[in-house]
């Protein structure tokens, strides 16, 4: 078997977070990329994403198998069924510390390849966000490892060095306020 015929290692992931999460008493968290797969209340979604809690308290009946995650879940009083393709869920982390691991959004090609999704997208029809053919046929070699950068070209370069921004001056006269981010 080569590592191309192995199955994806995303589900036993998500299955040791969460374990890590609900043996420290902390309360796991799934960022799910949502599209016509994934059974979510949609009036929840927002920039076709959601974050769902997966802990013991907030669910019933949870299974994270190799393809979906399933449970059943409360939304403003009303039970639902959740089921999530494992394909689809970008990240599982803590919600007390963040601590937890993102995973890159991948489709399946016509090819049983898998391909990265273009994000530049987002917010396109769907045909839009298919990936070229020439990245639909390209396969890693074997034991070529892969590592994920942000692509936040807005950092000056240099050598880490220079002094950090000068944060904006207050208004006189005025009161300061504090701004809560959830």
């Amino acid at each position: 078997m080569n590592a191309l015929d192995a199955t994806s290692t995303r589900p036993y992931l998500v299955r040791a977070l969460y374990e890590w999460c609900t043996d420290n008493g902390l309360t796991p968290y799934v960022a799910v990329a949502v599209d016509e797969t994934v059974q979510v209340p949609r009036e929840y979604v927002k920039n076709n994403e959601i974050v769902l809690n997966i802990s013991f308290d907030a669910t019933s009946s949870l299974k994270l198998g190799n393809d979906f995650i399933e449970f059943k879940a409360r939304f403003a009083g009303s039970a639902r069924d959740i089921m999530v393709p494992i394909g689809r869920v970008i990240a599982i982390y803590a919600r007390e510390n963040g601590q937890g691991m993102a995973f890159p959004l991948v489709v399946p090609s016509s090819s049983g390849l898998v391909a990265p999704v273009d994000d530049s997208h987002a917010g396109a029809p769907a045909e839009a966000a298919t990936p070229p053919a020439a990245v639909q046929q390209q396969s890693a070699p074997e034991g070529r490892i892969v590592q994920l950068v942000p692509t936040d070209n807005s950092a000056p370069a240099g050598d880490g060095d220079s002094e950090p921004p000068e944060p904006p001056k207050p208004k006189q006269g005025s009161r300061p306020s504090l701004k809560r981010v959830k």
